[in-house]
């Protein structure tokens, strides 16, 4: 009797061992399975001038009209999505992004992520954020067009937008061809704002050659606060603290509001569900 339960025990040793042994493919793929490099995909655009802002429409911040020059860079074809965002995270470098519960398209941009925290993934992505003119070239090119595509209205075949804030959301990234900006770049109107590098400055476009800090932008503020303005572009009040500029409109925009001059500031470390990012670089490193 006890030689044969010696031998049972040794029999389920034996299963136990072969289980153990067994290739993990054979176990559910899921979010695990993900490389932990990212995939870089940007394209160049050409060094060069082009015109920024407006003289006629859009809000105060949009004005003037400037001329920018600027170097050779690259700028991701598309926003970083969910999935991309996701390596970031299990490789130990990104905090976890938030979601709706009903957003389970892993290709779709991920959103409510704060400014560090897409500063870190373009970091671990061999990149950085764009800088506010570096975005608007990239979406207008050099004709000083109103949407990326040109300057017909937008639809559902160019852009995500028009949508209900708590029944919306945004695409798969890469889903709207239609809306390619002169450079090939996808998803630069609507679908998610995207963070930029650039300090939120309201009186920046009538000082072009000097870079947005957060001093001038404080400065700006108090001197629209001292003038009795509670806001200055839209329904954006008048910010207390340094912000950063967003760019691109989203899936709950109107059309106009998609326009490539529009500019959006929040504080860099909020969370919002209709906002995201892409990374860029310098199409020549730096030395």
């Amino acid at each position: 009797m006890v030689a044969r339960r010696g031998q049972r025990i040794r029999g389920w040793l034996g299963v136990a061992g072969a289980l153990v042994g067994l290739p993990l493919l054979a176990q559910p793929r899921g979010a695990a399975s993900l490389p932990l490099a990212p995939t870089i995909d940007r394209v160049e655009v050409a060094a060069g001038a082009f015109a920024m802002g407006r003289d006629v429409g859009g809000e105060p911040d949009e004005r003037p009209r400037h001329v920018v020059v600027l170097p050779a860079f690259r700028i991701d074809r598309l926003e970083v999505s969910r999935e991309q965002y996701a390596r970031c995270v299990r490789a130990g470098r990104c905090t976890e992004a938030w979601a709706r519960p009903t957003w389970t398209d892993r290709r779709a941009p991920v959103t409510s992520v704060t400014w560090f925290m897409a500063a870190e993934y373009c970091r671990w992505a061999s990149g950085r954020l764009p800088t506010e003119p570096e975005w608007e070239k990239a979406a207008r090119g050099t004709d000083e067009r109103t949407f990326p595509w040109g300057n017909d209205a937008p639809t559902p075949a160019r852009a995500v937008y028009g949508q209900r804030m708590h029944l919306g959301q945004p695409a798969a990234v890469g889903t709207h061809p239609a809306g390619a900006s002169p450079s090939g770049v996808l998803d630069l109107a609507g679908n998610v704002w995207e963070w930029t590098a650039t300090v939120y400055d309201p009186y920046g476009y009538r000082y072009p050659t000097v870079e947005p800090t957060c001093a001038t932008a404080l400065a700006a503020y108090a001197d629209l606060q001292r003038h009795g303005q509670w806001s200055f572009t839209g329904s954006m009040g008048i910010p207390h603290e340094c912000q950063r500029v967003l760019r691109g409109g989203a899936w709950n925009y109107p059309p106009d509001g998609l326009r490539v001059t529009n500019r959006v500031h929040h504080q860099p470390t909020g969370r919002y569900p209709v906002s995201g990012f892409r990374c860029a670089d310098d199409a020549v490193p730096r030395r």
